[in-house]
């Protein structure tokens, strides 16, 4: 049907493998999603699968939205994201979190956490200067290169900054456990994101 599935992020534990090993994960809840809509290559020019998360009620609704998902004869959905298609894929359809099993390696899509604007030495890591009583170099970003020539800032140069806020994925990550009946799945490491924000969950690509 599709490769992922959208998903709330929860937050942060550990879990005890077999012989007393412990390992941090993040527990996901995943699903269940609906196929909102099916995209084919004869009408799209593209195959891909539409999915909905986080069911919504009609007052929160607009009406180019109400009328999309309407189209499905589904309620309406707070999420929607497309993802690839693989085989047979029927509108309304139900996709849970049983379609990944404990061992195999996910990529998870997220949107990390926005830290504002910051300077040169928390953005780039950059050592700054001396600390010491006297000097008058400490966390600027120094000389950035621009004389007579070429008499501007080249593009890409470090410097202060707005960060984070962006689409980050953490690939390769292993399943560690998966718990159909509460629609929870535990991954191993870090993903990016605050807790109860958006992720989207699809089987890793380094893996096939």
């Amino acid at each position: 049907m599709t490769n992922g599935l959208l998903g709330q992020k929860l937050g942060m534990t550990q879990v005890f493998l077999e012989g007393g090993k412990t390992v941090p994960v993040t527990v996901i809840e995943a699903g269940p999603c609906r196929v909102s809509q099916v995209k084919t290559k004869e009408r799209d020019g593209y195959t891909a699968v539409q999915l909905a998360f986080r069911e919504l009620p009609d007052r929160k609704v607009s009406k180019p939205v109400k009328g999309h998902f309407a189209k499905a004869n589904l309620p309406a959905y707070r999420h929607a994201r497309e993802f690839r298609a693989t085989g047979e894929a029927q509108v309304g359809a139900t996709v849970t979190v049983s379609m990944f099993t404990k061992g195999e390696l996910v990529d998870v899509v997220g949107v990390s956490k926005g830290k504002g604007f910051q300077g040169v030495v928390k953005r780039h890591h950059f050592a700054g200067g001396p600390e010491s009583h006297g000097s008058m170099f400490h966390r600027a970003p120094g000389s950035i290169g621009s004389s007579s020539y070429p008499s501007r800032v080249w593009k890409n140069k470090r410097l202060p900054g707005h960060m984070g806020s962006v689409r980050v994925t953490a690939q390769a990550l292993e399943v560690i456990d998966v718990r159909p009946e509460e629609h929870l799945l535990f991954v191993r490491g870090a993903i990016p994101g605050a807790r109860g924000s958006l992720v989207a969950i699809q089987k890793s690509k380094k893996a096939s």
